[in-house]
């Protein structure tokens, strides 16, 4: 008896089965092609993929983006990236110049979606040293700078941080060459504050200048005076030294500090001087604005957050935690080469391409050594 109910339980479960539906499978809604060929196309909807790339935020330094100097540059750079990907971007002001303030707009900006932070310059280096460890999932892309202690003790870059540092050196040995082959003998030197990225352009203009000197075979008619002005903004006091410059004879001037170039400029413009600018092409500012040497700020911020969009928002490996140090060999320094940009008369785009690619090769070598001044043989006045 017991065999027969365990036969007729078996036998009710296995009707029970059979008559439940097989689960549906998921069939494409096809529909045949117009041309008559029979065949068929899936119009099936493409389900919209999560944006796993949240927002871009540039935090800019005491400048704004409009300072047609470092922050516009790098501003630049993430609306091309922008433009090109369609994530979004957006950009953010610290209250004042002070740690604590870049620090607080950092948290902002990441409070507000962003889950990749640009910074651009020397002055980010401390704030994004506190802050990359506290938001393990956002990308730091750090322009002009390594993160540091305020003490300059400790230096530590997470993984999620990325630097990028250019060869300032060879971009002022660029103007400095040009200037001198152009023909100007009288030269100037004004550099906002000494840090090493003003220093390395400096000291590469006095080598441009010097070796252009050498070639020309005028290196006793070459005067070159150097000052740091201590800001990277225009004040009365650095109008009133150019001005005493360009009033005892100096021709042409190397503005090599952020917005100090409006007072070069004036200073330029009521004793008919001329100007170099510095970082991105100046040659709008001023119609004396004979050439600008240049970082490529616009297009090294593209590249890098491209690299970033393609590994899902991580840092590549070659990225993570890592310092480039981009040169002319990378495209990211030089002088521009447009006919509106080339205010140079004598020195050709042929000849500054020539010794580019001689720069970029290895060939002619710029020292990037900061310790002290190059050992030249035209006559440097350091102020």
């Amino acid at each position: 008896m017991k065999k027969i109910i365990a036969l007729l339980t078996v036998l009710a479960l296995i009707l029970a089965f059979a008559a439940c539906p097989a689960p549906k499978e998921e069939i494409p809604d096809v529909q045949p092609t117009d041309d008559g060929s029979g065949a068929v196309v899936d119009t099936t909807p493409v389900p919209e993929l999560p944006d796993p790339f949240g927002k871009v935020a540039l935090v800019t330094d005491v400048g704004d983006i409009d300072d047609k100097s470092f922050n516009q540059g790098t501003w630049e750079g993430v609306v091309a990236f922008g433009e090109e990907t369609g994530v979004e971007y957006k950009y953010f002001r610290p209250s004042e110049d002070a740690d604590e303030a870049r620090v607080e707009t950092i948290r902002n900006a990441i409070a507000d979606g962003a889950t990749a932070v640009v910074c651009p310059g020397f002055l980010f280096e401390t704030a994004i040293y506190e802050v990359q460890e506290e938001y393990p999932d956002v990308a730091f892309l750090l322009l002009d700078g390594t993160p540091h202690t305020p003490d300059y003790e400790t230096f530590f870059t997470a993984p999620n941080t990325h630097n990028i540092l250019y060869m300032e050196e060879q971009a002022g040995y660029f103007a400095g060459w040009a200037a001198v082959m152009d023909g100007y003998t009288k030269l100037g030197f004004c550099g906002g504050m000494d840090v090493p990225a003003v220093v390395r352009y400096g000291f590469g203009f006095v080598q441009g200048a010097n070796d252009a000197a050498k070639e020309k075979g005028n290196v006793d008619d070459i005067d070159l005076k150097y000052w740091y002005s201590g800001v990277f903004w225009p004040t009365d006091d650095i109008k009133a030294k150019m001005s005493g410059w360009y009033g005892s004879g100096t021709e042409v001037v190397f503005s090599c500090g952020g917005g100090i170039y409006l007072s070069v400029v004036a200073a330029a413009e009521e004793a008919n001087g001329k100007v170099i600018g510095v970082d991105v092409d100046q040659y709008a500012e001023s119609d004396l604005i004979i050439t600008s040497a240049m970082k490529g700020l616009t297009h090294t911020t593209h590249m890098a957050l491209l690299a970033l969009y393609a590994n899902e928002w991580v840092w590549p490996a070659a990225y993570s935690g890592q310092t480039a140090v981009l040169g002319a060999a990378d495209d990211a320094v030089g002088l521009p080469t447009a006919p509106t940009s080339w205010r140079l008369n004598v020195f050709t785009v042929a000849e500054y391409e020539a010794l580019f690619a001689q720069v970029a090769a290895g060939s002619v070598a710029v020292s990037n050594s900061i310790d002290a001044p190059p050992t030249v043989d035209i006559a440097v006045k350091y102020e």
